[in-house]
């Protein structure tokens, strides 16, 4: 009965795979198809639970799948099922089949009705598993699919300039809080000496006894877990990232922004609490997230003029209590909490291209005059303050660009001061002086070597910083990031000597496929019209779809998506650095988080936005 648990996942990704295969014009066909995943997963998962309730509500574990084993480093797909997966599990079913049953007439005629429905059923798969994973690596692939499938749905107008220029700010916020699950798995790793599973996170003798020894890698391992459940559920000082993800149809505003995806966020603090729960410190910081969330997004929420951004700071204020619940040990109440916000914003979201007309209606009908306005006028400083900053969304958005990613691009910028060919010249002298180095450690002097890491890890977040300010031939910018993956590779050979060469190889093979692809979409995109510089958007996914499509793997492939080796190569990677290695860590970290936002930035920039002739549509610049 046990195994019954796969098909949880399996199900939604058959549905894509049968997406796929079917007529784009064909809606019925299309609609059906979703609905029957919806449907069987909903029957599937109510079965289940009632199994689960006379097998005595016992926490199930399920081994599925080892995908790479060697020394003590193992990578493998395992499923959980409990209270919290039973109640997101089933909850998530039923928002998905009432988005796709409203979906099929909002979306009637549309464009994209076959992407849209693909990329619902996608996300679903990642969101399952996420919600029945049993580890960190099956959570975090999961969590990849969730985002990817979230910057393309918010980019789903693809012809305007905001939809795909929030997908990029929403998918920065998301990368950021990946990279904080990735160091989390990193350290856990060295703390557990294993790729530890959540259920014998519920053995509170093994957790004290590793955090009794190890007290503050243990403090580091739940503050990353916290920044990432923050971000995910759009938490303080993260939550100015919902309303821009709005820009995607309101279907997708209602499972994604509204229900479900923004809760994954409580998910992963409720999947991983016995794990914190005796760090007082986390719990504190949980909760000052919790109520900073709910008093300024509360705030923020009553003075919005837009009926989906009332909306999106009223759920982020809900969400932060639940926070607060969960920190607190009230996790029957949270999930009730969950449950209740979550069908409640999916209405609320769905019926608000109606909510104007009905406010229309409202005044035109039933206007009433305020006789004392003079008292609502007569208001103090400090709600006037308020009522500003308020306005203003406290001006998150200014300093997260100030303080998160105007530095870095300062220091592209600089870089791109320096000319290509010098930069070509510099990174083949570079290289080629590292893979002696690394071939000839014996005869060369052990501070050398020692320092020799540092010097290529800075090499290479370099390159990746250059890329990512770049506004130069996407193909060159390209060719340098294709080349940091070889310094990070090299860095990570020479500082642990144990690493192994089929490590290596395993690591590139899967971003040597991946570059080589995406170098000829490139290519062929370029010979349109020999501009592909990345000064502006070309919109060329009218010209060549199949070419952004193909273009849009090589991305995903060159960062480690869970369908290529690199996803494999990476925790390689990060599992060969100690954990008293901090500079190494952290500069490996920024640039693992650079890189998905370069290709994801040069995909945007080529391929999306309005197209630049004007023998095509153009849109305006917001929906």
């Amino acid at each position: 009965m046990e195994n019954i648990i796969q098909f949880f996942i399996l199900i939604p990704l058959l549905g894509v795979i049968a997406i796929l295969f079917l007529p784009r014009k064909d809606e019925r066909a299309i609609f059906t198809t979703t609905a029957i995943v919806f449907a069987s997963e909903i029957i599937t998962i109510f079965l289940f639970i009632i199994f689960w309730i006379f097998n005595h509500k016992k926490m199930i574990n399920k081994q599925h799948l080892t995908i790479f084993e060697t020394g003590d480093v193992k990578i493998f797909i395992d499923y959980c099922f409990d209270l919290n997966s039973a109640v997101f599990g089933l909850v998530g079913a039923i928002i998905a089949l009432m988005v796709s049953i409203f979906s099929r007439t909002y979306l009637h005629r549309e464009e994209g009705y076959k992407r849209f429905f693909g990329l619902l059923v996608l996300f679903f798969a990642g969101y399952s598993l996420v919600v029945f994973s049993g580890n960190f690596e099956t959570l975090f692939v999961g969590w990849e699919i969730v985002g990817i499938t979230s910057f393309l749905l918010i980019a789903f107008y693809r012809d305007r300039y905001l939809p795909v220029k929030n997908a990029l700010k929403v998918i920065s916020l998301y990368r950021f809080g990946d990279i904080c699950l990735i160091l989390a798995m990193w350290m856990s790793h060295h703390l557990w000496n294993e790729n530890i599973i959540f259920i014998e996170l519920n053995d509170p003798a093994i957790v004290d006894a590793h955090l009794k020894e190890h007290s503050w890698y243990g403090v580091f391992i739940a503050f990353m877990i916290v920044i990432a459940a923050a971000i995910k559920s759009a938490q303080i000082p993260f939550s100015t990232w919902l309303p821009r993800a709005f820009e995607g149809p309101t279907s997708s505003s209602a499972i994604f922004y509204g229900s479900l995806s923004i809760n994954l966020g409580v998910f992963l603090l409720l999947r991983t609490y016995p794990y914190w729960e005796s760090i007082t410190i986390i719990k504190i910081v949980i909760v000052v997230i919790g109520i900073s969330t709910s008093i300024i997004c509360g705030l923020i929420s009553r003075v919005q003029s837009t009926v989906k951004t009332q909306i999106a700071y009223a759920s982020v204020a809900q969400i932060g209590l639940i926070f607060i619940e969960v920190a607190l040990g009230f996790h029957v109440l949270a999930l009730v909490h969950f449950a209740g916000n979550a069908f409640l914003r999916t209405y609320q979201l769905l019926v608000s291209p109606s909510v104007l007309s009905y406010l229309s209606h409202n005044m035109l009908f039933n206007f009433d005059s305020k006789i004392n306005s003079q008292k609502r006028i007569a208001q103090t400083s400090f709600k006037k303050s308020l009522y500003i900053l308020s306005i203003k969304e406290w001006n998150i958005d200014h300093l997260h660009y100030n303080y998160l990613w105007k530095p870095f691009k300062s220091i592209g910028n600089i870089l791109n001061a320096i000319s290509n060919k010098l930069v070509a010249v510099l990174i083949s002298i570079s290289f080629i002086l590292g893979v002696i180095s690394y071939f000839y450690q014996d005869q060369i002097h052990i501070d050398l070597i020692q320092m020799l890491p540092f010097l290529f890890s800075f090499i290479a977040l370099a390159l990746i910083l250059h890329s990512f300010s770049s506004r130069r031939d996407a193909l060159t910018t390209w060719n340098i990031i294709v080349s940091s993956q070889l310094f990070i590779a090299l860095a990570i050979a020479l500082l642990n000597e144990d690493f192994e060469h089929n490590h290596i190889l395993l690591y590139l093979s899967g971003s040597a496929i991946s570059a080589i692809v995406g170098y000829i979409c490139l290519k062929i995109t370029k010979d349109i019209d020999n501009d592909i510089k990345l000064d502006r958007f070309h919109g060329y996914i009218y010209e060549k779809p199949k070419v952004a499509l193909v273009f849009l793997f090589a991305c995903l492939g060159l960062v480690g998506l869970p369908f290529t080796p690199t996803f494999i190569g990476i925790d390689l990677l990060f599992s060969h650095i100690h954990k008293l290695e901090v500079l190494i860590i952290s500069i490996t970290a920024l640039s693992f988080l650079f890189i998905e936002l370069a290709v994801i930035r040069i995909y945007a920039r080529v391929f999306l936005g309005q197209h630049k002739k004007l023998d095509h549509p153009v849109a305006y610049k917001s929906s």
